[in-house]
């Protein structure tokens, strides 16, 4: 009887395709991958259980062109375009309808119509399910405008989905949004507002443990823009984390380095490493930004007062900025030793439709037309600098890969972190800086976009 069930399920649902989209952005690639996005195993859980849904990382791991499904459905960011406008050619070509979602199609979507059947912009839990009906009625609409989700009754995302190459799997979300205005940033048009999930669904996807090895059941990944905003919101979160003894990891403002009561919070709910936005070192860059919260002055302390809880700080810069020079970029790798970074993220200021710097730039004329998608993918320029050349922008972010992530400094860190973290936070620094190395080995450097 039960069989008979599910068969009928089955058959009045559809099969699905979920694909996240991916153009190589190093010269090899890579073999294996420290965490995976959410959005496709968030789709996946919000997908109605009548349907049948696969979730493919291009990325990690091979898609499949002979499908059965009866929808593919793309995500992809705009570095990410070309590849999903080929993927979209040659779906449809086989007969499949083909839907994308995501920030490059939300903020492009004229040019996406002409590639998919259907197009969802901004967030898409209130318009998914429907889009599915509708397909199922033979009556697709071509655009769903997503509304901000009250993110009151979210499923677990689907971690059975994930192949195996991701060596942590459990990502989550306990927020969505960010009050600040950063110029090069999506977030606040994308997700407009701040909101919040309710506790207990949080600690009930913090406690998923089907899982095969066993830092795959103890680490955490937030893939929050911005989890401690809200004090008393992550304070009483971090409390009911400390029982469930997990490691865990986000994104945060340097503000929390002010907070001793919130620093204890996460170093007994065990957070082992915490994700800033420092961006650059330059009061004007920093304006640039619209990060005046940010003072590099005070860069130092706050990740000495985050290392006293031995917690590591992953810190993520920007090169490209109107006010920096050739010496700015390529002396920041000494700088990001100096305050202590534990594990750098490098990357080429990208402007982006639907942020302010893209406005700004596309005013000016300087955005590089006839640049595809591929140079934005935060490794290539596609834009025209202020006070240098393209080539020299794209040589001097290269010139600061290349000593940031040396032999040198990534062993340093190693050491400091042997000395400073506590042993999660420790594990990470070592993975991380590790990593880079066996890229440095492999002399695996970011990919210039006309050689991809």
């Amino acid at each position: 009887m039960i069989a008979v069930e599910d068969e009928v399920k089955i058959v009045s649902g559809l099969k699905i395709d979920i694909i996240i989209a991916y153009v190589q952005r190093y010269k090899f690639g890579h073999e294996i991958d420290f965490v995976p996005p959410i959005t496709g195993i968030h789709l996946a859980a919000i997908t109605p259980k009548k349907h049948l849904v696969r979730v493919f990382h291009q990325q990690l791991e091979s898609l499949d062109f002979n499908s059965n499904a009866d929808i593919i459905a793309i995500s992809f960011f705009s570095g990410f375009a070309e590849m999903a406008y080929k993927l979209a050619g040659i779906f449809r070509a086989k007969g499949k309808m083909v839907v994308a979602g995501g920030p490059h199609v939300t903020f492009c979507q004229e040019e996406a119509l002409i590639h998919f059947d259907s197009i969802v912009t901004g967030e898409a839990e209130n318009v998914w399910p429907q889009l599915l009906d509708d397909v199922i009625d033979g009556k697709p609409e071509r655009i769903y405008n997503g509304t901000p989700c009250d993110m009151l009754s979210l499923p677990t995302p689907r971690y059975d989905l994930l192949p195996s190459a991701f060596f942590i799997k459990k990502v989550i979300q306990a927020t969505r949004g960010c009050p600040f205005l950063c110029s090069f940033c999506t977030v606040p048009s994308l997700n407009p507002g701040f909101r919040f999930r309710p506790l207990e669904h949080v600690i009930r996807d913090a406690s998923y443990d089907n899982f095969r090895f066993w830092w795959q059941k103890k680490v955490v990944w937030f893939w929050d823009d911005n989890l401690t905003i809200s004090r008393p919101y992550i304070k009483v979160l971090l409390k009911k984390m400390i029982p469930l003894k997990k490691w865990w990891l986000t994104q945060a403002s340097m503000d929390i380095a002010n907070d001793p009561e919130l620093l204890e919070l996460m170093k007994e709910s065990g957070c082992i490493g915490v994700f800033l936005g420092i961006e650059s070192f330059g009061k004007e860059s920093l304006r640039d930004a619209h990060k005046g919260q940010n003072k590099a002055e005070n860069y130092r302390n706050a990740i000495n007062e985050i290392h006293k809880m031995g917690i590591a700080v992953m810190a993520g810069f920007i090169a490209g900025f109107d006010h920096d020079s050739y010496e700015d970029i390529s002396s920041m790798a000494e700088k990001l030793m100096e305050i202590g970074v534990d594990v750098p993220f490098l990357s080429i200021m990208t402007p982006f439709n639907g942020t302010p710097i893209y406005s700004k730039l596309s005013s000016e004329g300087r955005i590089i037309s006839d640049r595809g998608w591929n140079y934005y993918n935060g490794y290539n320029v596609a834009f025209k600098p202020a006070k240098l050349s393209e080539k020299d922008l794209l040589l001097a972010h290269r010139m600061l890969w290349k000593k940031a992530f040396s032999f040198k400094y990534s062993f340093k860190r190693i050491f400091r972190s042997a000395i400073t973290l506590r042993p999660g936070a420790f594990l990470l620094s070592f993975f991380m800086n590790s990593f880079y190395c066996y890229k440095k080995l492999r002399k695996n450097h970011p990919a210039d976009a006309c050689n991809l």
